[in-house]
């Protein structure tokens, strides 16, 4: 899960190179309620699209320009939807409650989503979360085992909570378990208290994450690997067999305002230079919507000056909803209200979650990701506020629906 802040760092220790990942091809799978999603093959290489356009029209009212790839046809490929998985740790959880990871797993395939994704947090966050999470390597090698082609990601996976060594062999394990489906998405943390108890700085945490990526694309990819980085060190270890390094996604965005930018936010440098060695980018959804716009359109620009083609990267959104029966938006808040609070707590003022999450009616909600997907937004993960299988449903029919991969080139 992503924090208040990006995350600052220094470049990595490691002595370890990171090679570019070839391109990958992609496929598409048939969706119930005649809804179709590009759906790439799980590779090491680059996901998803490789061309952009803007100008595209929609079911919903798009008036300003949109990143999307245009097929042969002239058609629009659709955003990519996936979801999180309920791992909710609740402090009254059950064994049945438990075992709904399971069912909700097979039927987020049923249904067609792209991918499940799994949170991280082992403490409660003050003034951020009211929840903490399953382990997510142990709730993915569950999702593996009942199902067979959704794609199965970490969201973010706090990697300074681990070593390089063990952490490529569960990398490892998932990759066979998942016959080739697991994302690795990454994150640097920010809960002081969670590091504190692992016996770590805070401050450490981006230099930590960096060394870590280049140790796991060694682990991952050759034998009798030897590395020296600041914080891990290790002498001829092979992974067998190897699993070959994983599509890349990585969290962090804009800090907020500061005496160092006390008119806008910004994203620190060490950030954007993680972001340009991924596949993919992660925006959390603590911030609001501007924020995710303002991150697309900074991270575009820092890659086209490093020369790396901007539509190389995918650019992902994770947000909670809970969808109501009612047009009436202030009716739809207060049904929604004790749902977000549930997860999210009662920290914050309800006016920042409104800002924050998708809250308000289903109409409104829906027009907040066609925003998004015009600022560039490509994959958009749902996550609930529970184990409810009908909002699940309710994810695909009412507001992934709106979404078509037939959808023409404007004019």
């Amino acid at each position: 899960m992503g924090g208040p802040d990006g995350a600052a760092s220094r470049e990595s220790g490691g002595k370890a190179r990171d090679a570019s990942p070839p391109a990958s091809k992609a496929r598409s799978c048939r969706l119930t309620r005649s809804m179709r999603l590009s759906l790439p093959q799980a590779s090491p290489g680059l996901p998803g699209v490789d061309e952009h356009i803007p100008g595209v029209a929609g079911r919903v009212k798009r008036d300003g320009p949109r990143m999307g790839k245009l097929l042969e046809s002239g058609r629009v490929q659709a955003m990519r939807f996936g979801v999180y998985l309920p791992t909710f740790a609740w402090a009254d959880l059950t064994f049945e409650q438990a075992a709904r990871v399971k069912t909700f797993a097979r039927k987020a395939e049923d249904l067609g989503f792209a991918a499940l994704w799994v949170a991280e947090h082992f403490l409660v966050a003050p003034g951020l979360y009211g929840t903490v999470w399953m382990s997510p390597l142990l709730c993915l090698a569950h999702a593996a085992s009942v199902t067979s082609r959704i794609r199965l990601a970490t969201g973010l996976l706090i990697v300074p909570y681990y070593h390089p060594v063990p952490l490529a062999r569960e990398i490892q394990t998932l990759h066979h378990l998942s016959n080739g489906r697991f994302v690795l998405g990454v994150g640097p943390g920010w809960d002081q208290k969670e590091f504190e108890t692992l016996g770590m700085k805070l401050g450490e945490r981006g230099r930590r994450t960096d060394e870590i990526i280049a140790a796991l694309r060694r682990l991952l990819t050759e034998r009798d690997v030897s590395f020296e980085g600041r914080y891990y060190r290790f002498e001829h270890v092979s992974i067998d067999p190897l699993p070959g390094f994983p599509e890349l996604w990585v969290g962090g965005g804009s800090k907020i305002k500061t005496a160092l930018s006390p008119d806008k936010t910004y994203i620190a440098p060490t950030v954007l230079a993680r972001i340009a060695g991924a596949d993919g980018w992660l925006a959390r959804a603590a911030g609001s919507q501007q924020m995710v716009k303002d991150d697309v359109q900074a991270i575009r620009a820092y890659l086209e000056g490093q020369g790396r083609d901007p539509s190389s990267v995918r650019y992902g959104h994770l947000n909670f909803a809970h969808l109501v029966d009612t047009t009436d938006r202030e009716k739809a808040l207060a049904l929604q209200r004790p749902h977000i609070e549930r997860v999210m707590g009662t920290h914050r003022t309800f006016e920042n979650l409104q800002e924050s999450y998708f809250l308000g009616t289903t109409r409104e909600i829906v027009e907040r990701i066609a925003d998004l997907e015009r600022a560039g937004i490509q994959d958009m993960v749902l996550a609930t506020c529970g184990d409810d299988l009908e909002q699940l449903e309710r994810f695909a029919s009412e507001i992934v629906a709106k979404f078509p991969a037939d959808r023409t080139k404007s004019r």
